[in-house]
């Protein structure tokens, strides 16, 4: 029994890692696969729990070792996703969640094209710089710079199977958790979870 494959996709201040937060505490079924960055930590985020923080030698080590599932270069930080890692826990059955870019989706879909894409959209550009800028975690200049990307961002919507407006946010949290259910419940997946169900 396979483990399905999820991603969660947004531009950044949609929501995601909130309703990612929301999904993970309500279905235990899912287990969030922790990313490679050269990010700096935020305040608050845990080395391990939130990302895998190493420094860039590192992780163009990993990169040329092919070690990583997909990865991407964004707003001048490099993010990695372990390879080897969602092998292993998709082989013994477990449900994986990915929070990466379209980017970083076109790879894994290479790779695995049963995987599961969920993207979550701001209900408008103009909400989506009021978030950034109420977060008060980023600069004038990042906050700038992630807008002028949002848009095209947002384009690739239509190459994930679920799209999210995440308008009201307890509206967003109940169908985030309704879209992983369904996908468990598309046909393929159900037969090879309960086989002898369907021995009549």
């Amino acid at each position: 029994m396979t483990g399905n494959l999820f991603i969660i996709t947004a531009p950044s201040g949609a929501g995601k890692s909130t309703l990612t937060a929301k999904l993970l505490e309500a279905d235990k079924n899912v287990h969030l696969s922790v990313s490679y960055t050269t990010r700096a930590p935020r305040p608050g985020e845990v080395d391990g729990r939130d990302y895998h923080f190493v420094d860039k030698a590192t992780f163009l080590r990993m990169l040329e070792g092919g070690e990583f599932l997909e990865s991407a270069e964004v707003h001048g930080n490099h993010y990695g996703t372990s390879e080897a890692w969602i092998r292993a826990q998709r082989a013994a059955g477990h449900d994986i969640l990915l929070e990466i870019d379209w980017q970083g989706a076109q790879q894994v879909r290479q790779i695995f094209s049963d995987t599961i894409g969920i993207f979550i959209l701001p209900p408008s550009i103009a909400e989506l710089e009021r978030r950034m800028r109420a977060r008060g975690k980023d600069s004038e200049e990042v906050v700038r710079r992630r807008l002028g990307v949002a848009a095209d961002e947002m384009s690739h919507a239509a190459e994930f199977e679920y799209v999210i407006i995440n308008k009201d946010f307890e509206e967003a949290r109940c169908d985030l958790i309704a879209a992983v259910r369904a996908a468990r419940l598309v046909f393929s997946r159900q037969l090879e979870r309960h086989p002898d169900v369907f021995k009549f």
